[in-house]
């Protein structure tokens, strides 16, 4: 596999992005657990047009997360790792395995309780703090698996994206979704037309986003419709597509990511709630993360190989695709946003972000020491260049 210059600019990006996210997360804990406690918490809550500024940005500000989610998963659909059905099959069977197994985990020990709604949680991978730890293994990293992951993670987010746009919306209005798929079908047909000019798109998802919101479907995705709207035009450089791909890239990384970081883990740490010390989501959450997500990875990987129906690079091995899965265990952003939908009493959203913070932690550093040791002979080709 080789990776095309937008992978590596996205590689970089993502990688310094999980760093910066890491620092928004503990500052944000820090200062929610400070002499400034109620005013911070309160700043999240301040409302704009009768919206908390949190809703705003997880409804508004994450769309514009889950739009570059979209262009990327195009681009890797048309152009990129899935593009080769025999090389796109290895990840997809990872994500598969990956979203099913910390799914059952989680339903094993919260089915027919108040906390079975949070069997999403688990199911997601964060992409920018994950290739933000295997990033800090440098040229010990084959460059099979940086693309192995990053796929995974991306295919993992679509399958969050389904899974949020199937199991937690609110009661449909069907007039308001109408409008919005009928914006939706009028940007396609711009796009079959050849309309290359990119705010006129832009606009029209603006307003499938207002519809969206009043719909009862989570408005984030219209991002990602409105990605696969917007005209690929082969993957050129110069095509709307890459280019607001390539534009969205740091805004996205260092500023849309780390406010919703920062607004995401106001928690205040208090244990004195009237539940036990791991509460059935708790375990859920934990060895969904941990457990489920490395052993649904390799798993499933493993048996699309056995069928023939993938085929493992050749610089890669089952120990360094184990090594993969466990970072795939990093959920934070998507399982935090999950979350939110899955809760309504703050006690348990708090409790369950620390949590998943936690088993977050805890899959990063164990994938990192594994990779360290799996990986200590291994040196890249472009090491030498």
């Amino acid at each position: 596999m080789k990776a095309t210059r937008l992978f590596t600019s996205f590689f970089e990006s993502e990688k310094a992005g999980g760093i910066v996210l890491l620092c928004c997360t503990l500052i944000s804990i820090g200062i929610a657990n400070s002499y400034w406690q109620e005013d911070y918490v309160a700043l999240w809550h301040y409302t704009i047009g009768g919206q908390s500024l949190e809703h705003l940005i997880n409804d508004g500000l994450m769309t514009v997360f889950f739009l570059m989610i979209g262009l990327e998963l195009e681009r890797e659909i048309y152009i990129g790792e899935l593009s080769d059905i025999k090389n796109a099959l290895l990840p997809i069977s990872g994500a598969i395995g990956g979203i099913m197994l910390p799914a059952i985990l989680y339903y094993v020990f919260n089915n027919h309780t108040d906390f079975e709604n949070g069997v999403g949680i688990p199911m997601a991978t964060d992409i920018a703090f994950a290739i933000g730890i295997l990033s800090l293994l440098g040229s010990k990293v084959p460059t099979s698996l940086k693309v192995f992951l990053t796929a995974l993670a991306v295919i993992d987010d679509l399958g969050a994206i389904i899974i949020i746009a199937l199991f937690y919306s609110q009661t449909i209005h069907w007039g308001y979704l109408g409008l919005a798929f009928g914006i939706f079908a009028v940007l396609l047909a711009m796009n079959k037309f050849k309309i290359y000019i990119l705010w006129p798109y832009l606009i029209g998802g603006v307003f499938m986003w207002y519809f969206m919101e009043h719909s009862g479907v989570h408005a984030t995705i219209t991002g990602v419709l409105l990605a696969f709207a917007i005209p690929f035009q082969k993957g050129a450089d110069n095509s709307i597509s890459q280019q607001l791909l390539h534009w969205l890239h740091k805004p996205v990384s260092f500023v849309i990511l780390p406010i919703f970081a920062l607004a995401n883990t106001a928690i205040i740490l208090d244990f004195s709630a009237n539940e036990t010390l791991l509460p059935t989501y708790a375990l859920g959450i934990l060895l969904g993360l941990v457990v489920g997500k490395p052993l649904g990875i390799t798993l499933f990987s493993y048996l699309s190989v056995q069928a023939k129906a993938a085929q493992l690079p050749a610089d890669l091995n089952w120990k360094q695709i184990l090594g993969a899965g466990i970072l795939g265990g990093i959920g934070f952003t998507m399982s935090i946003f999950i979350t939110l939908l899955a809760f309504e009493d703050e006690t348990i959203i708090n409790n369950a972000k620390l949590y998943i913070i936690l088993a977050s932690l805890l899959a990063g550093i164990i994938g990192l020491f594994y990779l360290k040791r799996v990986l200590k002979d291994y040196k890249s080709p472009e090491a030498d260049n």
